[in-house]
């Protein structure tokens, strides 16, 4: 890979320059993870992957893409292109090592001066406009937006207000600034990308977004590495018994994501069934679980020998992990939209699921999954055996998945960011038209 400080700017393809409401280049914030880190440890996760995808596929349609992140390392290269029409740039913004998300903003303003170094000392490189992810890089993008004079379009991911409102037990509510920041975003960006419908009415019902500036968008799945394959074929190459049968977690062990609301439900299973296996993949993020005190609440119930732990994994193997599954759990607290459900489901993996957020979109209830309208472990116990007494019934929602997930790809996701973009960019292009004439 690249390491130059100032590589290149990636190609514009004709389309691109035909029209005003057309992005050249789009300017990408994300503060706080690198969409190039490893999704499920640490603070990375779906919007890792989605930015990722996104950017790779608008690079595709001639769309320059230059992604702002916070460097975490000293080896961090100031720069580098990931993929053709790509830019990455490791901003230095408080020291590499050893802060968390929450004392980020603190450097607020040291990764600011740095990205408007990098845009101001390229004008040649002139942006678009501006796409912030997270409430952190869209307190940037908003500086970005008024010193560039470009259109900020901002995407949450998650609403603190949200994510308050279904608490998990153990976590910690999400802080005033956040609160706040987030509803000086509402009044600030141009246009608003939501993953659901459901998230567009929390916008207007926890900051009274204006609806007409919001844009419904739905995520993707990289068809292409997440498919149907072979059970036995991927649990040969796991190592997994080819006689059990195994529910897989995957995501931060955190308690938002809820692992230790699956581990309770499963423990009466896993005690009565010695042929059921729980596969939990992931790392711990933020306080309150870690894969260690999982696995000692294992040894309370009496099931460790029946729960393996797996670290974060690259897509092909979590490709893998997922066709080996004979269901995949998602019992998050608060979820936009549910990644992992489209990916275990594009692998002919049926899921169960809490009814929150996006996840009623991601899951086709009682067709390629089962939405729970509760985090009792009960609840979740019994759908889990029952589902898992029912072999026909998974394998016909296994093969439902794969036709539900196939409606949710990377290239329809960025048909929808750039009919955002030229909303936001249409005000702008109508002025110099006016000002031409």
């Amino acid at each position: 890979m690249a390491t130059s400080s100032r590589p290149r700017p990636p190609a514009v393809s004709t389309l691109a320059s035909r029209s005003p409401t057309q992005p050249r280049r789009v300017a990408v914030l994300s503060l706080h993870t690198s969409p190039w880190a490893q999704p499920g440890s640490g603070d990375a996760g779906g919007m890792n992957v989605y930015i990722r995808n996104t950017s790779i596929a608008l690079a595709r349609r001639g769309v320059a893409v230059e992604i702002f992140t916070r460097a975490t390392s000293s080896d961090d290269p100031p720069s580098w292109e990931p993929v053709p029409g790509v830019v990455l740039r490791n901003v230095v913004a408080g020291p590499f090592e050893g802060l968390r998300k929450e004392e980020l903003p603190s450097q607020l303003c040291a990764f600011t001066a740095g990205v408007l170094r990098e845009c101001l000392g390229h004008e040649a490189w002139h942006h678009s406009l501006v796409h912030s992810h997270y409430w952190l890089s869209g307190q940037v993008g908003w500086l970005i937006k008024d010193r560039l004079g470009v259109p900020l379009v901002h995407t949450a991911h998650t609403l603190a207000a949200v994510k308050n409102a279904t608490l998990a037990e153990g976590d910690a509510p999400e802080p005033l600034q956040r609160l706040v920041g987030e509803g000086q975003l509402v009044a600030e960006s141009d246009r608003m990308i939501v993953n659901t419908q459901v998230e567009a009415e929390h916008l207007a019902q926890y900051y009274a977004a204006d609806p007409q500036k919001i844009d419904v968008v739905a995520p993707g799945v990289d068809l292409s590495v997440f498919r149907p394959g072979g059970k036995a074929v991927a649990r040969a190459g796991l190592g997994l018994d080819p006689a059990e049968q195994i529910v897989a977690f995957v995501g931060r062990i955190q308690p938002l994501k809820g692992p230790d609301i699956l581990l309770a439900a499963m423990a009466p299973i896993l005690r009565s069934k010695p042929g059921v296996r729980l596969l939990v993949v992931g790392e711990a993020s933020g306080s309150g679980l870690s894969p260690e005190r999982l696995m000692a609440a294992a040894e309370e119930f009496g099931v460790a020998g029946q729960v393996t732990m797996w670290p974060a994994q690259p897509p092909a193997r979590l490709a893998q992990i997922y066709r080996a599954a004979d269901l995949v759990a998602v019992p998050s607290h608060s979820e936009s939209f549910g990644l992992v459900a489209i990916e275990a489901q594009a692998c002919g993996t049926p899921v169960v699921a809490a009814e929150v957020g996006g996840l009623p979109v991601a899951v086709a209830d009682q067709v390629s999954g089962v939405l729970v309208d509760s985090w009792a472990p009960e609840r979740w116990s019994e759908e889990i055996a029952s589902l898992l007494a029912a072999p026909k019934l998974l394998r016909e929602m296994g093969e439902a998945g794969v036709v539900h997930a196939s409606r949710f790809s990377w290239d329809a996701t960025v048909d929808g960011l750039l009919a955002s973009y030229q909303a936001a960019l249409r005000p702008a292009a109508t002025q110099m038209r006016a000002v031409s004439g």
